[in-house]
């Protein structure tokens, strides 16, 4: 039994380059994400209170 030998895979190490590249590139879709979600917030307040200087909107509840 001691005789026989295994092709066991060798296991490396995590490469520190790969991890690197990997975390700046789902750094950057996260990134590039949070400012299309925030872009498109600050769109939609910018409408709202356009619509309210002229006049199209209130934020007054109207009586009946």
């Amino acid at each position: 039994m001691a005789g026989h030998k295994i092709a066991h895979p060798t296991l490396k190490g995590p490469s520190v380059v790969k991890e690197i590249c990997i975390g700046i590139t789902l750094g950057l879709i996260a990134g590039g994400m949070w400012k299309m979600h925030h872009w498109n917030e600050q769109r939609k307040v910018r409408q709202f209170y356009d619509l309210l200087q002229k006049g199209e909107i209130s934020v007054v509840h109207a009586e009946e």
